[in-house]
């Protein structure tokens, strides 16, 4: 059966671009697995991050295997470009820094073995992306693998692919699943169907039709449930190989007028965008903080991740389809179309579907972001869309297809009109002036096009949590700001249920290199959650509010502990319906300030107690009075609203 065997340890570094000759008996550093080299310097500002080409060096012996077996090397993420030697051969290469890809290694093998892994994330007009808000670490920083099959096995050699499909789908009450195996080799694919409970509920052959009676369905955050594809590949009654992989049966629909709809029903998606990376860690990260990431997006109550810009680790979309999240899935075609990198596009667009396919989660295949910011290759880009959508329809008929716009692209450009959906990177409020123009956008698009479902990709407002405002005004970066602009934003899009989607930007703080201003360089602070993932922000709270069940009382700028005047404003989240507040153990009046907010205002002392109750759960803070306030606007009016560089 089959073997898979983790080699992420003791590799060596050389941060040097030299020949593989030279590589192979280099000094370097000795490193693990996830690595990323760009981990400090790609989120401190200046955008001079190193892009080179660089060599991961790993020795290891030959593995343990049978005369009728074949040994793979699998890399999980290696970014962006790479090339594969062994013991001096080289054996593959790849382009494209998101996505799985394999490489059959028996032939080359000898009994002591010298692995090289160039890894490249130099510019270039050939490779996505290019041009973006983000920086493109350079590195190994997802799992390799050596995986040791019979030589009859499911396909490995195939996209990356699992080797297997699984189509899903419901008919009435009952469940219709497909599951069809692709074989390397000989033998004969048994197909078994589990439960969650892992009992077997249904056998069939590959390729043909199974009816699940009464089939469970998987229904969002409600209730996620899942079943197992499990296929085994027989060879003279004996079973020589086996994948497994999780699906859910689920269907849904969009309506331009009433947004989207889960397995008949109602379904508004709120939600987030998420970027993988962390401080001080770049991409490489392990399934503990991609657990932890997830933990902190069902905690908020969100039903649906757009995985911005990229392909992301095959773990994360497992944790979407546990814990509900639909999702929104997409390639790096963004910022700026290259004509070179059109064939770039569409295997990373193959990879990503084929490596996918059978996630429950998934609703949404996304062709592209941004990508009019720049206005060459027109014709161009227009027809790789038309190609990128076709393509996904082909190879998927059963999702729809999806783009995000530049906030400066109009109603009418031909882009936003070849995928089935189609949303917008909005920042009014933000980089421009006015929240309210939200209203007058939406309402402008609805009389232009009544018929085009319409969703927000993208929607945002700077936030520093360590810095405060009694005035908050938009561009000063303060935590107070994020929160008014937030706030505003949800009770748009509860005025505006036709809207498909809507994703904030973003869930994390995420490091950009390119930045240089508004806040601390080198990163965007859009996130409802700091960089490290250790300070949930006060905005983090107020969709708490508005989309969990789980009750609770949060007062607002806690951060914002010393504060000039004889008296400051309290506000406070909860998701109750009345909450009392007491100062200095005396109760103070106040009144509810918005769906979610509770407003008082109280006279200050030199030390101030604020305690926030309803029933049993309450929230504590302290706060004082100062002679000068912890922030100043004009020290940090200088913001990103006045470089827009997305």
């Amino acid at each position: 059966m089959r073997q898979i065997v983790n080699i992420n340890d003791n590799w060596t570094f050389i941060k040097s671009n030299v020949d593989v000759q030279t590589a192979q008996s280099a000094e370097g550093e000795n490193i693990d697995i996830p690595f990323t080299w760009n981990n400090i310097d790609g989120q401190d500002g200046g955008n001079d991050y190193v892009r080179d080409a660089f060599w991961f060096v790993k020795k290891f012996e030959k593995p343990k295997f049978e005369k009728d077996e074949t040994v793979y090397l699998e890399f999980k993420g290696v970014n962006s470009s790479s090339e594969i030697w062994l013991n001096g051969n080289l054996i593959t290469s790849h382009d494209g820094g998101y996505s799985t890809f394999r490489v059959e290694i028996k032939e080359f093998l000898q009994d002591n073995n010298i692995l090289c892994v160039k890894t490249d994330n130099s510019k270039t007009e050939k490779v996505y992306p290019q041009t973006a808000d983000f920086t493109f670490y350079g590195g190994i920083y997802r799992d390799v693998n050596i995986l040791i099959v019979n030589e009859n096995h499911f396909d490995l050699d195939f996209y990356g692919a699992p080797g297997i499909k699984v189509d899903a789908s419901v008919k009435d009450s009952d469940g219709i699943v497909t599951v069809t195996a692709y074989v390397k080799g000989g033998g004969t694919p048994k197909i078994s169907i589990l439960d969650s409970d892992e009992n077997i509920v249904a056998t069939g052959e590959s390729g043909q039709p199974i009816t699940i009676q009464s089939a469970h369905l998987w229904n969002g955050i409600q209730d996620p449930y899942l079943y197992k594809a499990k296929a085994e590949l027989v060879v003279d009654e004996k079973s020589v190989d086996e994948v497994t992989l999780n699906f859910g049966f689920r269907y849904y629909s969009v309506d331009p007028k009433k947004g989207f709809f889960l397995n008949g029903k109602s379904y508004p998606l709120r939600g987030v965008c998420r970027h993988q990376d962390r401080k001080a860690l770049g991409n490489a990260i392990t399934k503990l903080q991609h657990d932890e990431d997830a933990a902190l997006i069902k905690e908020i109550g969100a039903n649906t991740v757009r995985l911005a810009h990229y392909q992301h680790d095959d773990y994360f979309y497992d944790l979407c389809d546990k814990y509900g999240f639909v999702v929104w899935a997409e390639i790096p075609y963004i910022s700026r179309h290259m004509p070179q990198a059109n064939e770039n596009a569409v295997l990373q667009m193959k990879e990503l579907i084929y490596q996918q396919y059978h996630h429950a989660s998934i609703c949404v295949w996304g062709v592209s972001n941004e990508i009019t910011m720049y206005r060459k290759h027109k014709k161009d880009m227009l027809a790789l869309h038309r190609k990128l959508n076709d393509l996904c329809h082909e190879l998927d008929p059963s999702r729809l297809t999806t783009l995000a716009c530049f906030a400066m692209c109009s109603f009418w450009n031909k882009s936003a009109h070849i995928t089935d959906l189609v949303s917008w990177n909005l920042y009014l409020g933000w980089y421009v002036p006015g929240k309210f123009l939200n209203d007058v956008w939406l309402g402008l698009f609805k009389l232009f096009y009544p018929k085009r479902c319409l969703g927000m990709s993208e929607y945002g407002a700077e936030c520093m949590p360590n810095l405060h405002s009694k005035h908050p005004r938009r561009g000063d970066n303060s935590e107070e700001y994020q929160l008014n602009y937030h706030e505003y934003m949800l009770d748009f899009f509860d005025r505006n249920p036709r809207l498909w989607a809507t994703h904030v930007w973003n869930m994390f703080d995420f490091a950009a290199d390119a930045r240089n201003q508004g806040g601390e360089p080198g990163m965007n602070h859009k996130g409802l959650v700091t960089f490290d993932r250790k300070i949930k922000k006060d905005s983090f709270y107020l969709y708490k509010a508005y989309w969990s069940s789980i009750p609770f009382v949060y007062i607002c700028g806690k951060r914002f502990a010393n504060r000039t005047g004889k008296t400051t404003k309290i506000k406070v989240i909860s998701n109750l319906e009345n909450v009392t507040l007491t100062h200095n153990g005396a109760p103070v009046k106040g009144k509810k300030n918005g769906k979610h907010s509770f407003l008082f205002k109280i006279k200050m002392t030199d030390t101030n107690s604020i305690r926030a109750q309803s029933g049993e759960y309450f929230d504590e803070c302290e706060i004082k009075r100062a002679a000068k306030p912890d922030y100043d606007y004009k020290l940090h009016v200088k913001s990103e609203t006045q470089s827009w560089q997305k």
